[in-house]
């Protein structure tokens, strides 16, 4: 048989399939009848379908958060109907409702969710407003995930505005269109009455969402924030947005942030902007996200899109996308001149010392540490400072690191900025994702050198970090303050509660390790001295040295036991840097090109 005709038949078999699935039509309308009872409503209309039923499908996980969150265990009241007859519905998986259509080409779904987790990542709805992070909303159907969407918004009497990255209907109020759902998983919205003002920064319209009051400046945010933008956008050389959306949640703790790929969302505490130390922290935060626009969104580990948004999308390369993201926070700080050059080296020094500090460190690499955030980052125990090493730590570290290596290996001539910006063109272009072999063979184009040694002992492996090397490349030299003063150490982190001294932490091969005090016992006694509330009713250890044996009286499941521990030497660091005396015009050289300076 004449092969040529064999791919004409396949194709115009495949042709009609193709069309079929385009021709299937989505809207939504989400409104809240009572959003003091937390739920939001949504009406989900399906047309042009061609099958005997359909899947429809809630995702278990939100991108940029990787952890399984099992959104359908909020939904509640799922039906569907064809015109005026309710239609069989029947759930087959954990997130699926199978919908027999009975041949008929339209269907509405309704459903409600129940959204009352105070989180960047999960809906939330009360008597003043509705976060809809989309993932936790919107359910899709299967096989149609590239399909286009459209999103109308019924704010409840009283709200009158919408916030989000997507793109509105024209004529239309509160409604919005997605291309495919990756954008409509991507699109937060914000409804209610929040204040909104905007800027224009890097050619583009920025717009931010305030939620919950708070003492901050709008004029001053409207000055500072762009600076951050454009410092962003420098690096990279363009910024991939028409628009950019700002959701703030201010709360009375609020903290962390959400990427999007065209907007996020950011948590903050609504009285942090009245101290400069806080308001900072604020901006250190935009710099974070707003970097995440390239490095995650464009510039993306190969399995972070298209995403699977029924199981896990494994990693190793989170300590770039996340751990690159921190320490880019600080460059863009310290670029925007809200770090001083001071500042950024005692701050990254200060990261390079907690990860010393860190037992897990030297038990799990930052590239295993990527691949098992889904099981481990987002679910501590215990333990897992003593097992596990944030990627976001110790990528930060790795970033550090890897920009003075480049620095110094091409005498000043390059950095990070040109593998991250060189990477991000490459994503742009291939339309995919890079793999850890991709990332690190442009490191090493950009640097002229190989970089096998340092992927071994920095992203593979748990090698010390060699500090005092990379920080005198820049002629800065650190020096670990405790070294040769044998200082004794329990290995314990304490807290008082009720009136009680409760062991929270036990470290790795400190001597409450080895002798067996274990978290959550209560500390009656140390030495014969009753213990206070507090660590520093502890104080007795300081009077102890190296070798010492100390008695411990504890409470344990409401049994009294005595557990003597023999004091270890410290093991943990306090890095001091100073600038060496005699710094070469090389070493001046690469601290000029690593802060900046001129």
């Amino acid at each position: 048989m004449n092969f040529k005709n064999i791919g004409l038949l396949l194709l115009a078999l495949t042709l009609p399939f193709l069309a079929a699935k385009s021709q299937v039509k989505i809207s939504y309308e989400v409104s809240f009848k009572q959003p003091q009872t937390h739920y939001a409503d949504v009406e989900m209309n399906l047309s042009g379908l061609s099958k005997p039923y359909i899947d429809v499908k809630m995702p278990v996980w939100t991108p940029g958060s990787y952890l399984i969150r099992e959104f359908s265990k909020n939904v509640e009241g799922f039906t569907a109907s064809a015109g005026a007859s309710a239609l069989k519905v029947e759930k087959v998986k954990k997130n699926t409702w199978r919908v027999y259509s009975n041949s008929a080409k339209s269907v509405k779904i309704n459903y409600s969710v129940y959204a009352f987790e105070v989180s960047i990542r999960t809906p939330f709805v009360d008597a003043s407003h509705a976060f809809l992070s989309s993932t936790g909303i919107f359910m899709y159907p299967d096989q149609h995930l590239a399909a286009s969407s459209i999103v109308k918004i019924v704010p409840f009497t009283g709200w009158n505005k919408v916030s989000t990255g997507l793109e509105p209907v024209a004529g239309q109020p509160f409604t919005f269109t997605a291309k495919n759902f990756d954008i409509l998983y991507d699109s937060p919205l914000e409804v209610g009455n929040q204040e909104v003002f905007e800027f224009m920064a890097a050619g583009v319209k920025h717009t931010v969402a305030m939620y919950g009051g708070g003492k901050y400046n709008p004029e001053r945010l409207k000055k500072d924030m762009p600076k951050i933008v454009e410092e962003a956008t420098a690096v990279y050389g363009e910024n991939p947005n028409q628009h950019y959306t700002f959701i703030v949640h201010n709360l009375s703790r609020g903290s962390g942030g959400l990427e999007h790929l065209n907007s996020t969302v950011l948590g903050v505490g609504r009285d942090s902007y009245a101290t400069e130390e806080g308001y900072h922290s604020f901006l250190g935060l935009v710099a974070h996200e707003y970097h995440h626009l390239w490095n995650v969104k464009r510039l993306r580990p190969v399995a972070l899109g298209p995403f699977d948004y029924e199981n896990e999308n494994y990693t190793t390369n989170l300590w770039v996308a996340e751990g690159f993201t921190s320490y880019y926070e600080n460059k863009l700080m310290l670029r925007a001149g809200y770090l001083s050059p001071d500042d950024f080296a005692a701050e990254l020094i200060g990261k390079v010392a907690n990860i010393i500090n860190t037992p897990g460190a030297k038990i799990e690499s930052a590239a295993a540490s990527s691949f098992d955030a889904w099981i481990k980052y987002y679910r501590p125990n215990e333990n897992s400072n003593n097992s596990t090493v944030s990627y976001y730590s110790k990528g930060e570290v790795i970033g550090l690191l890897l920009d003075l290596e480049i620095i110094q290996a091409s005498k000043a001539t390059k950095s990070l900025d040109d593998v991250m910006k060189a990477m991000y063109l490459q994503c742009k272009a291939s339309g995919k994702g890079y793999t850890d072999a991709e990332f690190k063979a442009m490191a090493e184009k950009v640097s002229g050198t190989s970089m096998n040694d340092f992927w071994d002992k920095y992203v593979n492996g748990v090698y010390p970090i060699e500090y005092a090397k990379y920080f005198g490349y820049a002629g800065i030299k650190v020096q670990n303050e405790y070294e040769g003063t044998n200082l004794p150490y329990l290995g314990i982190a304490a807290r008082g509660t009720n009136g009680h001294l409760i062991i929270g932490a036990v470290s790795r091969d400190s001597g409450a390790w080895k002798d067996g005090l274990n978290v959550g016992d209560e500390i009656n006694s140390v030495d014969g001295a009753e213990a206070e509330p507090s660590i520093a009713g502890m104080s007795v250890l300081q009077q102890k040295k190296v070798g010492d044996v100390v008695t411990f009286k504890v409470k344990r499941d409401l049994l009294d036991r005595e557990i003597k521990v023999t004091l270890t030497a410290n093991p943990n660091v306090r890095l001091v840097p100073s600038m060496a005396e005699g710094i070469t015009a090389d070493q001046r050289n690469v601290l000029k090109k690593w802060m900046g300076l001129k």
